[in-house]
């Protein structure tokens, strides 16, 4: 399985150092490049450089030949990371690979569900590290949710705290 990472997770677990969080994912993760040079802020840029580095990522999509059509689906003038995101997604449907999305971005999530892909968010890795890493408790798992509402996700407390409960 192929599973793609929009910018949004990235970035909300890069500022808080904790991209290690994706080693949980069953499957091949693929970054495509225009979604990496999304990120610049700091600490997330040099976060995900040495994520990309020690961890076995996809950065080179061989979805070139779907970007097209990716750009005709999301209605886009230009090749934007979306776009890239977009076409990984249509290749592995068109290959009859299973395919999953990480994002918070609700137009990518309806898209990738739309075409058959298992749709996650931060939230879901965070939540699925600490039911499948005896050595990440839900107490842990709390504190990066707490510290990514605090760098940048800007939860309401309510969905913060129901966030947090459903760890329990």
């Amino acid at each position: 399985m192929h599973v793609y990472v929009d910018a949004t997770p990235l970035y909300n677990l890069g500022q808080i150092g904790d991209l290690e969080l994706f080693d949980v994912v069953d499957g091949d993760l693929a970054i495509p490049t225009a979604v990496a040079d999304e990120l610049t802020v700091e600490p997330a840029a040099t976060n995900l450089d040495r994520f990309l580095t020690e961890y076995a990522v996809d950065t080179e999509s061989e979805a070139k030949e779907w970007l097209d059509a990716a750009a005709q689906l999301l209605d886009a003038s230009e090749q934007t990371s979306d776009v890239y995101l977009v076409a990984g997604l249509l290749a592995s449907r068109d290959r009859g690979e299973e395919f999953a999305l990480i994002s918070d971005d609700r137009r990518l999530r309806a898209v990738a569900d739309g075409l058959g892909g298992t749709v996650t968010s931060t939230f879901g890795i965070v939540v699925r590290a600490s039911l499948e890493d005896k050595y990440f408790p839900t107490s842990q798992a709390k504190r990066v949710i707490r510290r990514t509402d605090h760098h940048g996700i800007q939860m309401t407390g309510r969905l913060r705290e129901r966030a947090i409960g459903e760890m329990d």
